[in-house]
């Protein structure tokens, strides 16, 4: 703890971009750091805890950020309660596995400063701005299989947008045409695969949650139609296949996630119906 401490203490004083990084995070200890530390650049880095039970918020402290506390509510609601802490005119929402690569970090910066680094007095061009984001998974970088590019919505004027979308697929909505930049940004969802069932298995129940609410039926046969749909999409139609025995281990997780979705799906249609 003393030594990430002190890695963290030489970038606290380092922000000078009027911009505020803004993440969720619970149980993040192995990753915060290096989310924050990508951000150096940003003038406020504000971290949304949802309870965690590691060191999650004395890590992000020690990194300059400002810690605050509330029980997750989902995932949207958990990122405009975050995004509602920010007090600059410019957001940068992370979540916590993710990584400004150096590139990306150079080109956000580019947008408020001249030639010489200085802050400009005009805001960017655009209301907002999405980035490519690459994830590595399985001991590789993800090129197919609909990964990549994989394009997000990250960098944005705090005042024209706000999260929607359905729990557990958040999506900004952004007031005004979004520019594009070009450099990536690095995403590390899964420690390993044991932790991708992990995740997959909390997400389906909140994706199968969200069908049922919304009236979806037939889950019955689509349980059964999707699975091989969605791996043949992602191994064949997404490229998959360039990424080799791991494109092929990804499509495969795509089409657990599909039956585990439309399974749970199914199991709460019986349940209504008794």
């Amino acid at each position: 703890m003393l030594i990430e401490a002190l890695q963290c203490a030489s970038m606290v004083e380092h922000g000078n971009i009027p911009l505020s990084v803004v993440i969720i995070a619970q149980n993040e200890s192995a990753h915060i750091q290096a989310c924050l530390e990508s951000a150096a650049f940003a003038a406020e880095k504000i971290v949304l805890d949802g309870g965690s039970e590691d060191d999650t918020v004395a890590l992000a402290e020690s990194c300059g950020a400002r810690v605050e506390m509330q029980p997750f509510a989902g995932w949207i609601a958990q990122k405009n309660a975050a995004l509602a802490l920010a007090t600059h005119d410019w957001v940068l929402s992370l979540d916590a596995d993710e990584r400004v690569s150096p590139e990306l970090a150079t080109e956000i910066q580019a947008l408020f400063t001249d030639a010489d680094g200085r802050i400009q007095e005009h805001a960017p061009e655009f209301a907002g701005y999405d980035m490519p984001r690459r994830a590595f998974h399985l001991g590789k970088w993800i090129r197919g299989g609909g990964w990549y590019p994989d394009r997000k919505l990250r960098l944005f004027r705090r005042s024209k947008g706000q999260w929607g979308g359905r729990d557990p697929h958040d999506k900004l909505m952004l007031e005004g045409r979004p520019g594009r930049l070009q450099h990536d940004l690095l995403h590390y969802p899964y420690r390993d695969l044991a932790h991708h069932l992990q995740k997959m298995d909390r997400y389906t129940d909140t994706a199968a949650a969200r069908l049922h609410e919304d009236g979806r039926r037939g889950a019955s046969w689509r349980r059964f139609v999707q699975p091989p749909l969605g791996f043949l999409k992602a191994y064949l139609l997404q490229g998959g296949l360039r990424d080799g025995a791991v494109g092929f281990r990804l499509a495969t997780l795509h089409a657990r996630y599909e039956w585990l979705r439309y399974s749970k799906l199914h199991a709460l249609e019986r349940g209504a119906a008794s």
